[in-house]
């Protein structure tokens, strides 16, 4: 058993957890961690998308109540009824557009530099929806509309480019479709699991011959690190949305791509 290996994993695994719901893009973090690990090879790839399935259950976890509602009401409540077909609506775009450009994606895009970029950008664009955001019509997810709900999947495809954050992309896609923070950044929790088991998915049976039975110690350790660090993110970022902002992220992120730039730069 190779300890390094797993300590890799580990590190790694709480990276995964505590950014993939925060808007400082987990897939970017991963990059840039993985690269300073000397863990990115075509392998390591399909272990950063596969953790993040650890991830994911920690939203069905916290959500529990509210995901068995619903798929115990879901032919009899007009509401459940809604917030599925919400989910739908949001999870397609991104989806479709994955489906159709993942090996572009994956082959062109996962670099650091190019999660640099998108780092400070994403901070900037931030700064700029926090000082312009619209007033909330939208205050809980339920309140939700289909258009809301299709503009912010749309929102949700720009984090097919590395560094853009799937959930910054759509907590400030459903802030300026003028949901509450806490609303958007609850439909970003739950529109997820979808888009993430897909990809999961998509990813695993994609690159199958790359793995064997030897990898199973590495994705476990990594699966199991990356649910606990995410369910204690979650509780924490919950906290913090209602009572903030979200210009610290922006300010982390701005900082954060700089550093990460002027290091590969002079790499």
């Amino acid at each position: 058993m190779d300890l390094m290996l797993l300590l890799k994993a580990f590190i790694l695994g709480v990276v995964e957890g505590a950014t993939e719901f925060l808007p400082v893009s987990s897939t970017g973090h991963l990059i840039i961690v993985g690269d300073l690990l000397a863990f990115n090879d075509e392998k390591s790839k399909v272990f950063k998308i596969f953790i993040q399935l650890g991830a994911i259950l920690a939203i069905c976890w916290e959500y529990r109540a509210r995901l068995q509602h619903v798929a115990g009401s879901a032919f009899s409540d007009r509401a459940a009824q809604r917030f599925i077909f919400n989910l739908a609506v949001g999870f397609m775009p991104a989806a479709l557009l994955g489906f159709a450009f993942h090996s572009q994606i994956k082959a062109y895009l996962f670099s650091p530099f190019t999660v640099a970029v998108a780092l400070v950008v994403g901070g900037f664009v931030i700064l700029i929806v926090e000082k312009f955001a619209p007033a909330p019509t939208a205050e809980t997810v339920d309140d939700m509309s289909f258009k809301q709900a299709l503009k912010i999947g749309c929102a949700q495809s720009l984090a097919l480019i590395p560094g853009v954050s799937r959930s910054g992309a759509t907590i400030l896609g459903g802030v300026v479709f003028c949901l509450s923070r806490k609303a958007a950044t609850e439909f970003s929790f739950f529109v997820a699991i979808p888009i993430m088991f897909a990809a999961t998915t998509y990813d695993l049976l994609k690159n199958r011959d790359l793995l064997n039975l030897g990898d199973v110690p590495v994705f476990a350790v990594g699966f199991v690190t990356a649910f606990f660090a995410a369910l204690l993110a979650v509780k924490t970022f919950i906290r913090y949305v209602a009572h903030h902002d979200f210009r610290l992220f922006a300010y982390y992120r701005i900082v954060f791509g700089c550093i990460v730039l002027a290091y590969f730069w002079n790499a």
